[in-house]
């Protein structure tokens, strides 16, 4: 007779696997923002580094801007001669077989400035149609010797205007540049300018007489 008593046997178990509740998906890393109302997401600022330049436009207008500024303040700021004057007379001969010109320029020089104007170097210049001449004004010892072979050059001539002279403010001085030039008489006569450049100590741009 079977025991009445005994536990009944225990269901069997289920195979299928318990199901587990879905996991979470991965946080997305929030880019750092600013603060409410700015509306700039810094992490996409810095992935996309052109957002940061101005429209090429507005570079081009600063850029103009500021030229005309430069511009403006060069204009104003530039160095000015001490002096100023004029070429009162000037004579000239040619030197015979030799295709060159010799000729005495006599100037006003004005010292326009606030404080003496010493004269440190002279020279002439000559412009013709198709070069420009220099020459070193000569010594004021050599005056005599070219009066005697070319007596023309002393009309109107005064005393040589020598390096070393020295001008006050308000002041001026006269005097007679000698220089030669390797040209003929034609070629002098169609010159396109003639001039008398005296450069003072301590100054950044000469005085320019021009005739």
């Amino acid at each position: 007779m079977p025991d009445e008593t005994s536990k009944p046997a225990s269901p069997p178990a289920d195979p299928s696997p318990i199901p587990q509740p879905p996991s979470a998906p991965a946080a997305k890393r929030p880019g750092l923002d600013l603060g409410p109302g700015v509306g700039v997401n810094v992490t996409q600022d810095m992935a996309t580094p052109e957002r940061k330049l101005p429209p090429a436009k507005v570079v081009l207008i600063v850029l103009a801007v500021l030229l005309v500024i430069l511009a403006i303040y060069g204009f104003v700021g530039r160095a000015k001669p001490q002096g100023a004057g004029s070429v009162d007379n000037m004579v000239a001969v040619e030197v015979p077989g030799q295709n060159s010109m010799l000729v005495a320029i006599t100037v006003t020089l004005h010292n326009s400035g606030e404080k003496p104007l010493w004269i440190h170097t002279i020279k002439g210049n000559l412009k013709t149609a198709s070069q420009e001449y220099s020459d070193d004004a000569a010594s004021a010892v050599d005056f005599d010797r070219y009066f005697q072979a070319f007596p023309a050059l002393k009309q109107s001539a005064q005393s040589a205007l020598m390096p070393e002279t020295k001008i006050l403010p308000g002041n001026e001085a006269h005097g007679t540049v000698i220089v030669s030039f390797p040209v003929n008489q034609d070629d002098f006569n169609k010159r396109q300018s003639l001039s008398v450049e005296i450069q003072p100590y301590d100054q950044p741009l000469p005085v320019v007489l021009t005739k």
